[in-house]
């Protein structure tokens, strides 16, 4: 579904389902450099299971216009933006990496609007490389592969993939080379960069949930324990085989943890 946004199309992926305002909603947030199919069996699930899906396409990721925002916290605004434009006041965020980042400060600027937050794959500081922020600056197909490469757990390459007839990394690479030159740049910078964390998160009032791959390499569990001790009654779901793309590594445990969650 499109909607306009400061003035630019904003694309969101609702499960093919009209908004109905009585039902409640799951705003999902993607990490940096992808889009809502990051998502495809969890937004499609809350869809079907009685609630709002609004799986969000961040400005110039996906089928949203750009240009891409260069904070966390513009992107915790425009998403409270995107849910005006869906007519919708509340919602429950779901973000991945970048995207649980915004989620906290969704959270922490917004606490009238937000149900619960989950926080998948994330850590505080999310620190960039030097070099994967020098290649992606200069839109080298290095940045790409790294992303790719630290983004699943080491196990990937060999198979034994949850989805039949997928191909991990061949997935991720496909989405970051739709990007616009200096996409993924803007992205990871805005994380590296997000220096509000443990502030905002004790701000957070309402529940929270941690979803962690315990051989994430981009953000490793351990990255995610102050933000944890700093929200208080935040709970942690620990996913033993996968890395920092749990949505794709751990489908079924992921959506487990958030359908226990979301209840």
């Amino acid at each position: 579904m499109e909607f306009t946004v400061d003035g630019r199309k904003a694309f969101a992926y609702t499960a093919a389902h009209a908004i109905d305002r009585s039902k409640p909603t799951v705003l999902f947030m993607h990490g940096a450099g992808l889009d809502h199919s990051w998502f495809g069996l969890q937004s499609r699930y809350f869809g079907h299971h009685g609630r709002n899906v609004v799986a969000a396409d961040l400005p110039g990721h996906g089928r949203s216009e750009g240009p891409p925002l260069p904070s966390v916290e513009q992107m915790a605004d425009w998403a409270m933006r995107l849910l005006d434009a869906a007519g919708l006041n509340r919602a429950s965020v779901v973000g991945h990496s970048m995207g649980s980042l915004a989620a906290l400060e969704c959270a922490a600027r917004y606490p009238e609007r937000l149900e619960r937050i989950a926080l998948i794959g994330t850590a505080y500081p999310m620190k960039v490389s030097d070099a994967f922020l020098e290649a992606a600056r200069r839109n080298e197909q290095a940045a790409f592969d790294m992303d790719t490469i630290w983004g699943h757990a080491a196990q990937v390459p060999l198979g034994g993939n949850p989805n039949p007839g997928m191909w991990m990394y061949g997935d991720t690479l496909a989405r970051l080379a739709r990007l616009a030159p200096g996409v993924l740049h803007a992205a990871l910078k805005a994380c590296n960069d997000y220096a509000a964390g443990l502030e905002s998160a004790a701000k957070v009032k309402c529940p929270a949930l941690f979803i962690l791959g315990q051989r994430d390499l981009m953000t490793p569990p351990k990255g995610a324990t102050a933000l944890s001790q700093a929200i208080a009654g935040s709970r942690t779901v620990s996913v033993a085989p996968s890395g920092h793309s749990l949505m794709a590594e751990a489908p079924d445990a992921t959506l487990d943890a958030l359908i226990e969650f979301l209840a």
